[in-house]
């Protein structure tokens, strides 16, 4: 299937041309159209058949078409690691190259001053890992009552890592109305949803 087939902006079909790519993969020709009609995910895929760009083509299209940026969050990406968070926010970057929305990458073994001056600029999308997240919450320098979209990239990962009641506290302060896509390299099913 052809990215020009899923209903994707020519903003982010050019940013997806830029990176060399025509036909989307397997994942991707399922879970953009899902996640674009505001469905809950429930995504497996083999690690190299482009999961990330499955969320965050169409996430990105849903900023899109909701409108200018804002100072809160709207989307938050929670990762396992400080690498797949670096990849993620990559990614955002990439297919977000044409478009306004701030992205900031949260993990700890940094400093966490450069992080609270961009929050407090304002940022559109989180890549977070759990541990340096729930740092801000403490510190009250996130707010995250206007997430509207949570993924959770290799979930099964973060409760096999132990950040399970890391991930209690963090959903507890968000939206209970969001759309919440969990994406991962070992689920069996190709992808699920809910209506």
């Amino acid at each position: 299937m052809l990215f020009e087939e899923l209903g994707l902006s020519a903003e982010l079909l050019r940013a997806v041309k830029a990176q060399g790519y025509n036909e989307a993969t397997p994942v991707q020709g399922q879970a953009i159209p899902v996640v674009l009609a505001g469905k809950d995910v429930l995504a497996g895929a083999q690690t190299g058949t482009g999961k990330t760009a499955g969320f965050t083509l169409p996430i990105l299209q849903r900023l899109q078409s909701a409108g200018p940026a804002r100072k809160i969050p709207r989307v938050l990406i929670l990762t396992p690691t400080r690498e797949l968070a670096a990849q993620v926010q990559q990614s955002v970057l990439d297919y977000g190259r044409h478009l306004p929305y701030r992205s900031l990458t949260i993990f700890g073994g940094v400093s966490i001053n450069p992080q609270i001056a961009k929050l407090r600029k304002g940022v559109d999308i989180i890549v977070a890992t759990p541990g340096r997240l729930l740092d801000h919450m403490q510190q009250r320098t996130v707010d995250l009552s206007g997430v509207e979209m949570l993924v959770l990239d290799e979930a099964d990962r973060m409760l096999d890592m132990g950040f399970i009641r890391d991930m209690r506290k963090i959903f507890a302060v968000l939206p209970k109305a969001r759309q919440t896509l969990l994406f991962s390299a070992t689920f069996n099913k190709a992808v699920s949803y809910t209506h």
